[in-house]
């Protein structure tokens, strides 16, 4: 009995589940706006070390101009700068310098959140990835100093580890990757964080390392878009066409009979004039040719146009949505209505101007099954 008990539950809840998961209408549906959008940070700057990390780490700076292409992907023009630190211990001395930098580069960004979990404006949290390219223009450079006191010092030696020492201006290309998550304030403005780790040869810190150096950027920040970032649309519940019933009346037909005997009324089935007259014309799966069996109720449209010289036929296409896709279910739905429509004119010399065609792939199905659903609804009236 328990087994039964739960049994019936699940099928109930299974039930509950079904019901909530069917779509709701009307819906809003939001459609991506590609918009362009400022951005500017601060924060601090880690440089690749063999001291202590406090002695390496200073300020910065970041100026972002960029466009939102698709919900997805982005590209930025970023320009980092202010300062960036190393520093040596030898000769039982740390030795500690800085210089000052700007650093103009090129972003592709992409918006995991919307990737993963689709375009959603009214999201609070976005998380993102970028990479990009871009150059490195130093100066100022305080290592020429302390190379100096180093060969006043050490004359015959000076010092090894200062071999790439540069004065004056240098540009060297440098490769940055890293992580962000926005967080909305408001339509137009965020509130942002985000890390980078910046690469490039191993003279842009004066040390020679015989690797690659690194700088690491922790920055927060606000950005904001310009425009308007997405647009919405309501899409209404499927209309499903209204059936018309074809009804069927008694006639009674008297005659009248000399012997007065009574005679039993004959009955004979006849077409109530309505307004409208329909007649659904089904197809095989795929198919667009009409069967002998859907031929005889093309010729009663026929047969109704002609008692009724100043009728119209409306004549509307659908696919089922159980096979194929929306590109070729639209293309089946017009062929469909078309076939109608020409054997209409060809077989049965109804003019054109008075048959409308019309077709909607597989967007509505006005019969509860798949194989109605193949079908041109005709209408005249």
């Amino acid at each position: 009995m328990k087994i039964k008990k739960i049994f019936m539950s699940c099928l109930l809840l299974a039930g509950v589940l079904s019901a909530s998961a069917q779509e709701q209408y009307p819906k809003t549906v939001y459609d991506h706006n590609p918009y362009w959008y400022i951005q500017v940070q601060g924060g601090a700057q880690y440089t690749l070390g063999e001291i202590d990390f406090k002695d390496l780490v200073s300020p910065n700076v970041q100026v972002a101009f960029g466009r939102q292409f698709t919900p997805v992907f982005g590209a930025r023009l970023a320009v980092n700068a202010w300062q960036s630190k190393a520093g040596i211990e030898d000769y039982g001395q740390v030795a500690k310098w800085k210089w000052k930098y700007v650093a103009p580069g090129i972003d592709l960004t992409f918006n995991l959140s919307n990737l993963f979990c689709g375009f959603n404006p009214n999201r609070i949290f976005n998380f993102s990835v970028f990479g990009g390219l871009g150059a490195n223009i130093g100066w100022d450079n305080k290592a020429v100093e302390i190379a100096n006191v180093y060969t006043t010092l050490y004359p015959k030696t000076g010092d090894q580890n200062l071999a790439y020492v540069w004065d004056g201006t240098k540009v060297r290309m440098f490769g940055r990757a890293g992580v962000a998550a926005d967080f909305k304030v408001s339509e137009a403005v965020s509130l942002g964080l985000e890390v980078n780790a910046n690469t490039l040869s191993d003279r842009y810190n004066s040390k020679k390392a015989g690797n690659w150096d690194w700088y690491f950027n922790a920055l927060a920040g606000v950005k904001i878009n310009l425009g308007k970032t997405y647009s919405t649309r309501t899409i209404e519940a499927p209309k499903v066409p209204e059936k018309v019933i074809e009804k069927v009346i008694e006639r009674v037909v008297e005659k009248p009979c000399p012997q007065q005997q009574i005679i039993e009324p004959t009955r004979a089935v006849a077409q109530k004039k309505e307004d409208k007259f329909r007649r659904d014309v089904f197809f095989m799966i795929n198919g667009t040719q009409i069967s002998k069996k859907e031929q005889a109720k093309v010729q009663e449209i026929a047969e109704y146009m002609k008692a009724n010289p100043n009728s119209k036929v409306e004549i509307t296409g659908y696919a089922d949505r159980g096979t194929g896709n929306a590109t070729i279910n639209r293309n089946l739905s017009q062929r469909r209505a078309q076939a109608v429509s020409n054997m209409l004119q060809r077989t049965y010399k109804i003019k054109k101007d008075r048959i409308k065609t019309d077709f909607k792939g597989d967007t509505i199905q006005p019969f509860a099954t798949d194989v109605e659903n193949r079908v041109s609804i005709c209408i005249a009236e």
